[in-house]
């Protein structure tokens, strides 16, 4: 009974959260100076003439007033149609499916090698504080979280694609080939450039707040029983520290999904690779309602869901928790 009110009540929490999102987005996109018939027409705009221009505002709906253009938009969307993409000529259920696949690998790698190396670093630096080590890390942490995503993009793509030559300069294989085509080593070989630098910034607060954690219980009494005991540092860290220093990277891993996929807009722009990211670009650049509200949607979606998980994983790393709400 209390499992069913607690995801009633999370459920109830999601719609509203989506119904916000949804309208929030969509009274942005109102306010945007862009007009949504030059955006759809390009550089043909100069070559439409104004009665070509109306049949196209009214057969897109760009003519409606915004509260029905919003109300026709939520009710296909409770129908289970998402609508149609103008700047992709198909449905936006069909784009987003597309390029989420593209960008999943990017995501999930850099996730989940921010959360590894996050923590490493976060118990390393926080089993030996104020060491050469504890003041390198931190110092790289505080400059990686205060770095602007697209100027570290720039940089690691001028380095490493432009004066070294060892990863490609963009796109999600070579130039001119079908994906169909593209064997996997040849993605990967393309993906590792995005992946570390995603990475990089996303493990700074999770290393950060890892060490804080690591800090705290190395001056405990736990710790401080087990060094009487003649236990050195790294098995107070690596033994019993770790287990406790893993609930806020657990948190901040999964709370920090939107904040990553953020990211993904950026560095999938400067390495060009067409993803998630750059169809959301796309839709707010060309005014491409339907499916810039769609992939507001699913990304609050997406976190909310990873939130979900974050608390009941939460609970699996201390029992302590569950046992303290009953």
């Amino acid at each position: 009974m209390r499992l069913t009110a607690w995801l009633a009540s999370r459920i109830l929490r999601l719609m509203l959260v989506l119904l916000c999102v949804a309208a929030v987005s969509f009274g942005l996109m109102m306010l945007s100076p862009i007009d949504p018939v030059d955006a759809y027409l390009g550089p043909q705009m100069a070559q439409v003439s104004p009665e070509q221009r109306a049949l196209i505002a009214e057969q897109w709906g760009f003519d409606a007033p915004a509260s029905v253009q919003f109300s026709h938009w939520l009710r296909h969307v409770l129908s289970g149609e998402l609508g149609w993409s103008h700047i992709y000529n198909q449905p936006v259920s069909e784009v987003i499916q597309q390029r989420f696949q593209r960008s999943l690998a990017l995501l999930f790698s850099a996730w989940l090698l921010a959360l590894l190396l996050g923590m490493i670093l976060g118990i390393a630096a926080g089993s030996k504080e104020g060491s050469w080590l504890d003041r390198f890390i931190s110092g790289y942490a505080y400059v990686t979280a205060s770095t602007p995503t697209f100027w570290l993009a720039m940089l690691a793509l001028l380095l490493f694609s432009v004066t070294l030559g060892w990863t490609p300069t963009c796109c999600a294989g070579p130039a001119g080939v079908l994906r169909q085509e593209v064997d996997p080593l040849t993605r990967l070989h393309h993906l590792i450039l995005p992946i570390a630098t995603l990475a990089l910034l996303g493990m700074a607060t999770i290393t950060l707040h890892t060490r804080a954690k690591m800090v705290a219980f190395m001056r405990s009494e736990t710790a401080l029983h087990a060094f009487a005991q003649g236990a050195s540092r790294f098995d107070i860290a690596w033994r019993h520290g770790i287990r406790h220093a893993s609930l806020p990277a657990i948190t901040l891993a999964f709370a920090s999904l939107g904040e990553l996929f953020g990211g993904s807009l950026l560095i999938e722009q400067v390495f060009a690779y067409p993803g998630l990211g750059q169809a959301t670009v796309a839709a707010g650049l060309r005014s491409d309602v339907p499916l810039l509200l769609a992939i507001a949607l699913f990304t609050a979606l997406f976190v909310s869901i990873g939130n979900l998980i974050a608390d009941g994983l939460y609970h699996l790393a201390d029992p302590r928790i569950a046992q303290g709400q009953r």
